[in-house]
């Protein structure tokens, strides 16, 4: 291709009116790419940071904007650079994510030998596609951003290979995004669905709302806390939702299977139920059982219709918003609190299984390492999670402090492998905390290449607990215990200490819980001074985390 200036050719005109929105772009440069990417460098402020694999530059956009709240970015070239990103893209879909992907894709002459349908394989996942073209990549750029703000779903973002480099002249003056309003109840119908949660708030007696991540995003946490307070609430969150609620000592943290045992028995006796921005997924519900069969249980969230077949009463907007005009309706009623959570003693209701030091096999119990980890990590923490068996572990037992400090890049898709990538986007997200991974080994093997960039970005802010059990455990939990060949779930014990160790960090094998001692100083020392830490835990298998319990006697 002939050689352009580096601010006047289409890519440039993608790169820098995408820059006005976004301040990070995660991903692998290619042919299809490289011109976007050089004039990101040379002509923006924005920092690309660069991954080893396709598929980890979608995951740390995604932690990012999960982490910060921001327009995620990442970047692919065409073909294999592009497919590897599906399974990531699918996450992010499912998580509702709101990311561009830029990707190359073949001439605007048609597809060359090694090119795929990019747009069918990005449909088939969910994302829309829009292709620039040399006379409107600026226009379009803003059409992916605006699309991908309002719906809350990756958009993919395509440059044909043959206009990367045209000549498209001056960037022109593009219009800003149009987002929408927050969705706030309309007509008669609406109204009298509000009233109708004012009036069961009002007369019950033993109130509970429940969060999720929807409630966070659409910023509720103030309105819902007033309200708790002026109906005497008792309040939980799901596992993306957890610290929604300011008042923490009338909280009882996750609900589902990550939820304590004594916490869930509470939210039974809840007369009402009011759910905010939570979709009441099988795992929050645990499997329909998290409310009893008197409950009252209404729903507040902007899809088309109720998540689920418990909700008796709807209602449709933004979480903030109808928290807000329910406490309206409960003062202009003076509607007092129920007392209800000032009679219960919640602290020990909150607590969990404690474990003992080892498993009747001799290797470590999960549960006293998820606690011990849990006594020593610092305060001002990110924590984010692969997918698997283990994921119960940190949920259970290393609380955060909101919602944007636990993310689970996986969990919606139910895939694994995407832990070490999530590192770099939580770390350049928040640039003062811990960054804590939780992953097992058999999704920190199929994550590896990211490895070194979690070491790289993270350097002495970053932690990765390892729950090594020489296993695929849900899998042996789920099918092992069916009588099916194990053979297939188990995994040689790896090394993982080693392996850190080859790309600069420090590793430790755990199999004592004295070995933790080590992540104690650590956390004492100067993060300039420390290296990327990974805990290489010699877990048992045979412990099984009580979410997957609820899995299993579902299926059995």
């Amino acid at each position: 291709m002939p050689a352009v200036s580096p601010v006047t050719s289409v890519s440039a005109h993608v790169a820098l009116t995408l820059a006005r929105h976004i301040d990070h772009v995660f991903g692998v440069m290619g042919n299809g790419n490289a011109y976007f990417l050089d004039a990101l460098e040379r002509s923006t402020d924005v920092h690309f940071t660069a991954v080893r694999h396709e598929a980890g530059g979608v995951v740390a956009a995604d932690a990012y904007h999960r982490a910060s709240g921001r327009l995620a970015a990442a970047t692919a070239t065409y073909g294999a650079g592009f497919t590897n990103t599906l399974t990531a893209l699918a996450e992010a879909v499912q998580a509702h994510v709101p990311l561009v992907l830029v990707v190359g894709d073949e001439p605007t002459s048609g597809p060359r030998p090694w090119d795929v349908d990019q747009i069918a394989l990005a449909s088939a996942v969910g994302a829309r596609t829009y292709t620039v073209g040399r006379a409107d990549a600026a226009a379009t750029t803003v059409i992916a951003i605006e699309h991908a703000l309002t719906y809350r779903v990756p958009t993919v973002l395509a440059i044909p290979y043959d206009v990367a480099a045209r000549d498209a002249g001056p960037v022109p003056e593009p219009p800003a995004p149009r987002l929408p309003a927050p969705l706030t109840p309309a007509g008669p119908f609406a109204a009298a669905a509000v009233d109708g949660i004012v009036e069961a708030l009002a007369t019950a007696e033993r109130p509970f709302l429940l969060a999720g991540r929807g409630a966070w995003i659409a910023g509720a946490g103030e309105a819902l806390g007033e309200l708790a307070d002026a109906v005497g609430a008792v309040t939980a969150s799901t596992a993306l939702g957890r610290g929604v609620f300011p008042r923490t000592e009338f909280d009882l943290g996750v609900t589902g299977g990550f939820g304590a045992e004594g916490a869930m028995e509470l939210v039974r006796e809840a007369d009402v139920a009011v759910v905010f921005g939570a979709s009441l997924n099988q795992f929050t519900m645990r499997f329909g059982e998290l409310f009893a069969p008197g409950t009252r249980v209404f729903q507040v969230d902007v899809a088309g219709a109720a998540t689920h077949p418990h909700v008796g009463g709807y209602v449709r907007g933004d979480a903030a918003v109808v928290a807000r005009a329910l406490t309206d309706g409960l003062r202009a009623r003076a509607a007092r609190p129920s007392g209800w959570r000032e009679s219960v003693d919640l602290a020990p209701l909150r607590a969990y299984e404690p474990g003992d030091d080892t498993a009747p096999d001799g290797r470590l119990d999960p549960r006293s390492v998820a606690a011990r980890i849990g006594e020593l990590l610092p305060d001002d923490r990110v924590v984010v999670s692969d997918g698997g068996h283990f994921i119960g572990w940190a949920n259970m037992y290393w609380p955060v402090a909101s919602p944007d400090r636990m993310s689970m890049v996986g969990t919606a898709f139910q895939s694994i492998g995407l832990g070490w990538p999530s590192v770099p986007g939580a770390a350049l997200a928040k640039p003062s905390a811990t960054v804590v991974l939780t992953t097992g080994d058999g999704g920190g093997l199929m994550a590896l290449a990211d490895l070194e960039t979690a070491v790289r970005v993270a350097g002495g802010r970053g932690i990765a607990v390892i729950w090594n059990d020489a296993a695929y455990g849900a899998e042996v939990n789920l099918y092992g215990l069916k009588g099916l060949a194990k053979e297939p779930m188990l995994i040689p014990e790896v090394d993982f200490a080693a392996l850190a160790s080859g790309v600069g960090a420090e590793g430790v094998v755990v199999r004592t819980l004295a070995d933790l001692d080590r992540l104690a100083s650590w956390v004492g020392e100067p993060e300039a001074s420390r290296r990327f830490l990974v805990l290489d835990c010699r877990i048992s298998g045979e412990v099984i985390a009580p979410y997957q319990q609820e899995i299993i006697r579902v299926n059995s």
